[in-house]
């Protein structure tokens, strides 16, 4: 039985955003390359006869090692995410593509990261279950195309981000979004600060009123699939900072705090043969991190932007409008 969240104790839990300071956001620029598909090599781990699969799944967690603005969480949130698939949703290992900074895994490099979207897409057929998981860093900056209803692309940042730049979601939405066919399932769970749209997903659904949003592109773009289906569950709203914390751990493990209260939804659901729905899930971690939030987190030693509490809202984004209390399958 897993231990419930009102039973941390405020001593013991560590948080710290997964964000940057501003002096930190000008040296970033986003290369205007990001805005065309990226038609590379694939990754050398992946032959160019891979086999047919129904599903599949790329996990990308950046640790930064050695640098100024390191992660503890991302390697915990690497194996729980890698378990949940593999057990709860049945996603062979052969399937599973996984960047990170330790053997025997490729480097999460703005390059690699191209290269796996690819691969991600290739030879798509429908009735394809697709996941994309990412924990790390995001940063957001002024849109200067005239496609974001608040001015500002979301980002997601590789390792090597301070070199060769970060990944919009401009980038994100033509590689791995649009090219979705009929019958073709893209979930993506992005863990990083700024991370709400960063799909550009065209509905977000608005859980005080229970209905979807309209966030459709100012300028008239079309953000939409080829007739495919995408969902995302991010960290927070384009404006918040996610969190590494303790305070979902029993072992005092820093771990992302939208990770760990999406894998215990999933995993309490199933242990209470409970039906999981995406409206069950989105709220389960609303309900962990506002019950986190008010035991504070007083111990907190921030190396990034400081705060003492998780001050993070969890969206759900989709490429149409649907029955959030659908099952959640994958």
């Amino acid at each position: 039985m897993m231990e419930k969240v009102s039973s941390t104790k405020p001593d013991k839990a560590i948080t710290e955003a997964k964000g940057f300071c501003n002096s930190c956001r000008k040296k970033m620029p986003v290369s205007k390359s990001q805005y065309s598909i990226c038609q590379s090599s694939v990754l050398s781990v992946v032959t160019s006869n891979q086999p047919r699969r129904e599903k599949r799944a790329l996990l990308c967690c950046v640790q930064y090692k050695n640098q100024k603005f390191e992660l503890k969480g991302t390697k915990h949130d690497l194996n729980n995410m890698r378990d949940l698939l593999v057990k709860q949703f049945r996603f062979p290992t052969a399937s599973m593509l996984i960047l990170a900074e330790k053997e025997p895994y490729q480097a999460p490099t703005r390059k690699n990261i191209e290269d796996a979207f690819q691969w991600l897409m290739r030879d798509i057929q429908s009735g394809d279950s697709l996941v994309f998981y990412f924990s790390g860093h995001g940063l957001r900056q002024r849109s200067v195309y005239g496609d974001e209803i608040d001015g500002f692309d979301e980002t997601i940042c590789p390792v090597d981000f301070e070199t060769n730049g970060m990944i919009s979601d401009n980038y994100i939405n033509k590689t791995i979004v649009n090219p979705l066919i009929q019958g073709v399932t893209l979930h993506a769970i992005i863990d990083s600060c700024h991370s709400g749209t960063v799909l550009d997903l065209p509905y977000v659904y608005n859980i005080n009123t229970g209905k979807w949003d309209d966030n459709r592109s100012p300028s008239g773009e079309s953000k939409d699939t080829s007739g495919g289906k995408a969902i995302c569950f991010s960290a927070c709203e384009d404006y918040q900072l996610a969190a590494d914390t303790s305070a979902f751990s029993m072992n005092n493990k820093m771990t992302g705090a939208m990770t760990s209260t999406f894998i215990r939804a999933v995993e309490q659901a199933a242990v209470n043969k409970q039906k999981l729905t995406y409206q069950g899930i989105l709220k389960h971690m609303h309900r962990s991190l506002k019950q986190v939030e008010k035991v504070g987190c007083f111990r907190a030693g921030l190396k990034r932007v400081f705060h003492r509490k998780i001050l993070q809202d969890p969206l759900l984004s989709s490429s149409e409008e649907f029955d959030t209390d659908t099952e959640f399958k994958i």
